[in-house]
C-alpha cells in the first residue's frame, strides 16, 4: 500500500510543479524546463525532482539550476496549498542527464551506420 501512495504522490507532485513553473514562476532562468520525473522518499519527507533543458551548454545548466533553487520556496509553498498531505516534502532539483546521454548514443549509432555504408 505504501508504494502505491508514494507513486501516486510522485505523479501528483510532477503535475503540480509543472503547472507552477508554467503559471506562477516568473524567473526567465527556468523557461524551457521539462520535468522528467519525481522520486519521493518512503517517509514522504523529501522529493527529488528531475528536469532537463534543451541546451547542452554548461552555463545554461548552472543558470537554470540557480533559478530552480531560488524558486524552490515558492514551489514548495504552492505544493502545500495544492496537495492534501500532512507535511509538504522538502524539494530538491536535479538535472536529468539521461536525455543528453540518449542523444549522444543516438549520434554514435548514426555515425557507425554512415561509416558502414
Amino acid at each position: 500500500m505504501a508504494h502505491y501512495r508514494v507513486g501516486r504522490l510522485e505523479q501528483e507532485i510532477q503535475k503540480e510543479v509543472n503547472d507552477i513553473l508554467l503559471k506562477r514562476v516568473r524567473d526567465p532562468r527556468v523557461q524551457g524546463v521539462t520535468l522528467t520525473g519525481v522520486e519521493v522518499t518512503g517517509d514522504l519527507q523529501q522529493a527529488t525532482i528531475y528536469y532537463s533543458i534543451l541546451s547542452d551548454k554548461k552555463e545554461d545548466e548552472e543558470t537554470t539550476a540557480k533559478g530552480l533553487e531560488k524558486a524552490s520556496g515558492l514551489i514548495r509553498g504552492e505544493l502545500g496549498h495544492r496537495l492534501s498531505i500532512y507535511k509538504t516534502p522538502e524539494i530538491k532539483f536535479e538535472l536529468d542527464t539521461s536525455v543528453q546521454y540518449g542523444d549522444k548514443i543516438d549520434r554514435l549509432i548514426n555515425k557507425l551506420n554512415q561509416d558502414g555504408e
